[in-house]
């Protein structure tokens, strides 16, 4: 139930969105708010620096506001920050909803209150947008994260873990799981993977 200590100043990433953020935090207001005003606002502006990152969108506003939303969710206990990320993820492009899942995933790490509710958030996200493209791309963001070298954290491990094994989420029983023959291994490998380390973990 404890949050995570936060060493870096994610207030000063979010440049100044606080206000507009915690007004539609309290009162869903203004109504453009999610379709409109905050994407726009989380573009890079500077085609310069587009050019430079090779991105359009600001990755470091979008990891900050992903984070402050969260800390007022679990803070707060409000039912409108879930709301944010489905409408995020729903209204962005295939680029941006990546990173806003990567923010997410980031949050996935040693048991605390920050895990447990981002964790909920990528399972919710799963399992309540019934577009299989916002589906493969959750997968995507886990498993980029599981294929690589141990130790892997546990709020990732569980996860995953959760995705697969619940039967409410029908994991296996969508398309990208059996796309291609070494796909499918790939998956199953992980799985078997993340279970043996779950079952082996104090």
């Amino acid at each position: 139930s404890e949050s995570p200590r936060i060493v870096v100043d994610f207030n000063a990433s979010l440049m100044g969105l606080q206000g507009v953020v915690n007004t539609y935090l309290s009162m869903r207001q203004p109504a453009n708010f999610m379709k409109e005003v905050l994407p726009q606002k989380l573009l890079l502006q500077d085609a310069n620096e587009r050019q430079l990152r090779g991105t359009k969108w600001n990755v470091p506003l979008i990891n900050a506001l992903v984070l402050y939303i969260g800390m007022n969710a679990i803070h707060k206990g409000q039912a409108i920050p879930m709301e944010m990320f489905q409408q995020l993820v729903c209204e962005l492009d295939a680029e941006g909803r990546y990173l806003v899942l990567n923010a997410i995933a980031n949050q996935l790490r040693y048991p605390n209150s920050h895990t447990h509710y981002f964790s909920c958030v990528l399972l919710y996200l799963f399992g309540e947008i019934q577009l299989e493209v916002v589906k493969e791309q959750i997968t995507r963001v886990l498993l980029e994260r599981l294929i690589v070298n141990r130790p892997h954290p546990w709020g990732l491990l569980i996860t995953f873990i959760e995705l697969i094994k619940n039967p409410r989420y029908s994991f296996w029983s969508f398309g990208f799981t059996r796309a291609a023959p070494e796909i499918e291994r790939l998956f199953q490998n992980v799985a078997r993977s993340c279970i043996s380390d779950e079952t082996s973990a104090p």
